[in-house]
């Protein structure tokens, strides 16, 4: 078997059994494999397009074998789920598809060898087209159908759907399951003020919104080669960094803090500004693993930046040198990341209706820290890469109603527009932003910007500590 299709197997196998994250692993065992660029590129294109399309698939492999996926040994689950993809979704010949997915069958269980060529060979025999409608017979309702054809748990669609609609954009559905199955684009940051000129970059295009983003002939390699001053990073997650850094001037010794910071993303960014602007940053990391991340994020940056380690809810701005609060903090706040479907398509499958009880819960519990670690005129950024209703304008509403005439909203489109390149096609209300893959090209990343006022807080309100 190709080298390929066993780092995208061993990926898979991960990701299921180890609840590993596909976009970390998959560089790491590439690398390890040493993988020419071609070979690196189909590992990759059958990782994440098994990933994404896994509800299509496991639905055909069921009508297939004549049995739920339910019965199907794991391992050998994703060896067909690999091979479905190759006969449905590229040009690999069906033959090479079969014979390579037989033998990998054979190396993780012998005895099933028999049973995944006779599922792929008649996986085979029916073309994508024919299978969609087979699949999408039965659906009780559009919901339904499209979770089907677009393999998305029925759920997310109904999260989506429910977003969409309340900008009064819900016939833009379709485009937008189609945009989280359809491969994003390599973006970079480079990050302002370190000496690195975009026109010394080979075949660099300026990104359509972010002033400091973009893309490139080999961007990886550039970013490599760049000792951490150019980054991958989503523009979306670019613009929520600078509507913060930028909605107003910013004034020599402030104090900015990024209360979630791992993996280091944004962190990177702000350092940037804050080194530019004279400003002080302070990242906060709960995970210890995620906390060496953003250390090395931000290595590139000249900026002494002290990286705590510790539970966001639990922090005090004192003693972190910020006894009377931050000027700029931003929370990019832990959710269920449907916003990021593209690059990360296992969430999909992971997350269940009940986890957004629960994420929103802790939402509301870092906003309420954050607004107390606020100084008097504070701006906090509250960013989510998820565009779930109850994850952005329902936690924002209910903190807002929690500090109602402590805290002020602010026109957080008006800051967007004002740093971004060319105009946003944004709907809903001015004071929140709502970014979105099929309409933007980025991930689903929702702003808001909201202002401490000078009233002081009362403890016996204040919401859960």
């Amino acid at each position: 078997m190709t080298a390929a299709r066993l780092v995208a197997y061993d990926v898979l196998e991960a990701v299921r059994a180890d609840e590993a994250y596909a976009n970390l692993l998959l560089p790491v065992r590439i690398r390890r494999a040493g993988l020419s660029r071609a070979d690196a590129a189909f590992a990759t294109e059958l990782t994440y397009g098994t990933l994404r399309m896994r509800g299509l698939y496991d639905r055909i492999i069921e009508l297939a074998a004549g049995r739920p996926v339910s019965a199907i040994d794991p391992a050998v689950l994703d060896v067909l789920r690999l091979g479905t993809h190759q006969l449905l979704a590229t040009r690999v010949p069906t033959h090479a598809a079969v014979f390579e997915q037989v033998a990998l069958a054979r190396r993780v269980a012998p005895k099933a060898a028999g049973f995944a060529n006779a599922v792929l060979r008649t996986v085979s025999r029916t073309s994508p087209e024919a299978w969609r409608e087979l699949i999408a017979e039965g659906a009780s309702n559009d919901d339904e159908r499209l979770a089907r054809l677009e393999s998305h748990p029925a759920w997310v669609v109904r999260a989506l759907r429910a977003a969409l609609e309340r900008e009064g954009r819900g016939a833009e559905l379709e485009q937008l399951l189609e945009a989280d199955n359809a491969a994003p684009r390599v973006n970079l940051a480079v990050l302002p003020g370190l000496g690195t000129q975009t026109g010394q970059i080979e075949g660099f295009e300026p990104d359509r919104f972010s002033p400091i983003g973009g893309t490139a002939a080999d961007p990886i390699a550039v970013a490599e080669a760049s000792g951490g001053r150019v980054r991958v990073q989503d523009e979306g997650s670019q613009l929520a960094a600078l509507a913060l850094t930028r909605a107003e001037p910013v004034r020599e010794g402030e104090r900015w803090l990024d209360l979630c910071a791992g993996p280091g993303g944004k962190t990177a960014v702000l350092a940037a500004e804050a080194l530019a602007g004279g400003a002080n940053l302070v990242a906060n990391e709960l995970v210890p693993a995620r906390a060496e991340l953003v250390r090395r994020a931000i290595a590139a940056v000249p900026l002494p930046v002290e990286v705590r380690v510790g539970d966001g809810r639990d922090l005090d701005p004192a003693d972190l040198g910020a006894p009377d609060g931050f000027d700029r903090i931003l929370l990019d706040a832990p959710c269920t990341g449907l916003g990021a479907l593209r690059r990360r398509p296992e969430a999909r499958w992971r997350k269940e209706p009940a986890d957004v009880a629960e994420l929103t819960r802790l939402q509301g519990e870092l906003f309420d820290t954050a607004v107390r670690a606020l100084a008097p005129g504070g701006i906090l950024a509250y960013v989510t890469c998820s565009p779930h209703t109850a994850e952005t304008r329902g936690t924002l509403a209910a903190a807002l109603e929690r500090w109602r005439g402590r805290v002020e909203q602010l026109d957080t489109r008006a800051a967007a527009e004002a740093v971004s390149r060319h105009p946003l096609d944004l709907d809903g209300d001015p004071e929140t932003v709502q970014l979105w893959p099929h309409r933007h090209g980025t991930d689903a990343m929702f702003i808001a910007l909201v202002r401490r006022t000078g009233a002081d807080a009362d403890p016996a309100v204040d919401g859960p500590r």
